[in-house]
Order: structure tokens, then sequence, then C-alpha cells
């Protein structure tokens, strides 16, 4: 029997659609996964299996065949886990086709059968409204994070046996109640007034922050470039509601929310160590991550030390102060990663 679901996965700092098609049939018991999956989706058959048993439902011995679209799309991490089993639960004839119409799934399971939570799910909610899909399941500590998009409906899941009791009819689950994000928080831990003195260094950051100039400070130790550059953020103008929810979105791909997942409200600041690598810098890797001009989108980068800096990661900065962003290319696809911040 075939069934097919959606879910999700990040391309750059975007969502990217996940069409999921399970196949059954009798033959030899066999569980494979087709269409260019990494070695965490793959993994998938045994997190499935397990977590489906341990919600109480058995699935007879037969061919299962999952296959990913589009299959030319490197698919990778642990967010398909969620919409593999319910097709496979469509395709086992346990769920109802019509039950499970018009919604996106996007969960790693664990063993027992808990939804845990997964990077990236702010953009993949953005694709969701963006492709008209009514319904969005999630695990419930992505809960807050998926809230941020409205015009559609939130479904915080805790536990897979919760999920299928739902979409039985067995089971009511209430969608979640959005909260719209506050855009005036004014608090900063490092603030511009706090500093006493230092006339002629603070009109000169006064005037890189209403143009959005980069900076170089020279001086002596202990003269207050470092407490100067923490407290730059604070005299930025207050960044708009799309400029904040792309800052999310970013931090959400990396791994960096916090906890709550609420929409980050103050511009960024970055100060990495000297020591970091080019790729940090400029973001990359095998599965491509936005480095610091990225996670300072919007914000502050600030290179203390300079001179400690290597020649590779000074000269990674070209490309983005010159165009706004970082074009990093793979075998398989370009990703384009926002790069607009303010460079001291």
């Amino acid at each position: 029997m075939f069934a097919k679901t959606f879910g999700a996965t990040t391309l750059g700092i975007d969502g990217m659609l996940i069409e999921v098609e399970a196949d059954v049939t009798n033959g030899l018991p066999k569980f494979e996964i087709v269409g260019l999956a990494d070695i965490a989706v793959k993994e998938a058959r045994e997190r499935v299996r397990a977590a489906v048993r341990n919600a109480g439902v058995t699935l007879a011995p037969k061919r299962i065949t999952v296959n990913l679209a589009p299959a030319d799309l490197r698919k990778n991490g642990s967010m398909l886990d969620l919409p593999i089993a319910v097709a496979l639960l469509q395709a086992y004839g346990y769920l109802d086709r019509e039950s499970c119409a018009d919604s996106m799934f996007v969960a790693e399971l664990s063993l027992e059968g808990q939804l845990r939570t997964v990077p990236g799910v702010l953009p993949m909610a953005i694709l969701c409204r963006k492709l008209h899909i009514k319904r969005f399941f999630v695990a419930k500590g992505n809960e807050r994070e998926a809230l941020l998009v409205d015009g559609i409906e939130v479904y915080a899941v805790e536990e897979l046996s919760q999920l299928i009791a739902f979409l039985e009819g067995r089971e009511k689950l209430e969608p979640s109640v959005r909260i719209p994000p506050k855009m005036d928080n004014d608090v900063f831990v490092d603030d511009f007034a706090d500093v006493q003195g230092q006339f002629m260094a603070k009109k000169a950051l006064e005037v890189a922050a209403s143009g959005g100039h980069n900076v170089l400070m020279v001086g002596s130790p202990g003269t207050g470039k470092t407490m100067l550059a923490r407290r730059l953020p604070s005299i930025l103008p207050k960044m708009s509601y799309q400029e904040a929810l792309e800052v999310t979105k970013i931090y959400s791909i990396a791994g960096l929310l916090s906890r709550n997942g609420g929409l980050i409200m103050q511009r960024p600041f970055r100060s990495p160590h000297h020591t970091v690598s080019s790729v940090g810098i400029i973001g990359g890797g095998t599965i491509p991550k936005p480095g610091e001009v990225t996670l300072s989108h919007n914000g502050v980068l600030f290179l203390d030390e300079l001179p400690e800096f290597s020649k590779m990661a000074l000269e990674a900065l070209r490309q983005p102060l010159e165009d706004g962003e970082v074009l990093i290319t793979r075998v398989n696809a370009s990703l384009k990663f926002p790069s607009r911040m303010i460079l001291v």
C-alpha cells in the first residue's frame, strides 16, 4: 500500500519541502530509505521501528520502501523521523489518509516514542505558511519557535502515541495559542549610556551606528576599546519585525536559540576568538552552517586583537563586507547566507 506525507528540511536559511512516500508490499522483510539521505536519515529506520512499537503499534514484517523527494537534494538531520513514521502508519492502514492531509510533520523520534526538538523549525514553519499547509506538527520544545509564524495551526506533541490517537480521532488535541511577540525590549546588559568620558570614541561610534560604517579602533590596552565595542548594539536602531525574524531564522538553523525559542529582538553581537578559522568566520562544513559573519547579521561583529587573526580568516571577510552575503559552493548545491553587519 502506498502513502505520502509532508516533512521539511533546511537549505541555507530557508525551509525546503520534502515529500515522504512510503510503499509497503509483501516480500522479503526489508526497510530501505532512498532519495539521497545521509547517515542520520538512514538511521531513522531503527528509531522509527522502535518508536512505533513503543507507541503500541505492531508492524508486520514486510518490504518497506521510503522515498524522500526531491531525490536530487541531499537530506540531513533527524527532522524527518516523524513524517517517515506517519507515512509508514498510513501505508500499513493504521492511519487514514484524510486525517493526515494538509499537514506537515517535523520532529525527531526517540526509541521510547517521544518527540524531540530539532533545529531550523522557524524557516520550516514559514515554508508551511507559504505553501498554504494548514497544520504544523512539532515537538513540544519547538512550540514557541513555530508560533512565531501566523496563518498556520501549530500542534505541539510530546509522544508519538498521542499523535496517533489524535489522527485516529480517539483523542482531542487543540492548536497551540499564539502570543504576539513584543518589539519594545530596551534592556541591555552593556548599555552605551553607562560609559563615562571617552567623548571622541563615543562620537565616532555614534557616526558609525548612524551610517552603518565599519570601525577600526586603535589604542593601548585598557583604554576601553572592548568595553565601547560591546555597547555599540545598544545605540543601533531597533530591529524591525522582518529583521528580527531573519536573525531568529539564522540562530534557529545554527541551533543557538534559547530554550524558550522566542523572537530575538536585540541586535546580535559576536566576538569570535582570534584562533577562529576561515570556515568559522564565513560558514561552511560538510553540512553548511552559518559562520560568524552571518550570526552577526543585522548586528555587530567584533574582532578583538585584529592582528592575531589568521590571514586566511581576514581575507575571507572581503566578500561578505562588499556584497552583504556569503556564497558557499558545494558539489550538490550553492548556498547564500546574509552577512550585513558592522565590523569593529
